[in-house]
């Protein structure tokens, strides 16, 4: 179920590679400059391409072996693409995706949270000082 989740997100990265603006008035398809991919038997896989237009992609999934006791192999996910927005701005989004942090973008261009208010700041300070439970030990 993992593995479908993952290949899931590289379908949608894909869907949003190909959604990303095009000149206004094109009226031929955009040259592709360079593509490769590689498939791999145990279900690693790589790809990169670059378009006549400046897009970029490239993208690296690696088995990962089970550890949990549901023994499920999981594809390790990296990769970044990029492209000229409508105003000019070079976009660029780095991501991985694994079975512990999920989808885990990176951009400049992404929204990032407001700073942490002080009190909270304190009381988040004091809780990580503590020593750890008998519950956190075990793990």
């Amino acid at each position: 179920m993992k593995n479908f989740a993952l290949c899931l997100i590289a379908a949608a990265l894909l869907c949003l590679i190909e959604a990303a603006p095009q000149p206004q008035g094109a009226a031929e398809p955009i040259a592709i400059i360079s593509q490769e991919s590689n498939i791999e038997p145990d279900g690693a896989y790589n790809y990169n391409y670059e378009t006549a237009n400046g897009i970029k992609a490239e993208e690296t999934g690696t088995l990962k072996k089970a550890t949990s006791p549901d023994n499920t192999d999981v594809i390790v996910v990296k990769g970044s693409f990029s492209y000229t927005s409508p105003e000019g701005e070079l976009i660029t989004l780095n991501y991985a995706a694994d079975d512990e942090g999920g989808f885990q973008p990176t951009g400049s261009h992404l929204p990032t949270p407001p700073p942490i208010p002080p009190a909270i700041q304190k009381a988040l300070d004091y809780l990580m000082s503590l020593p750890p439970t008998q519950q956190q030990r075990r793990r």
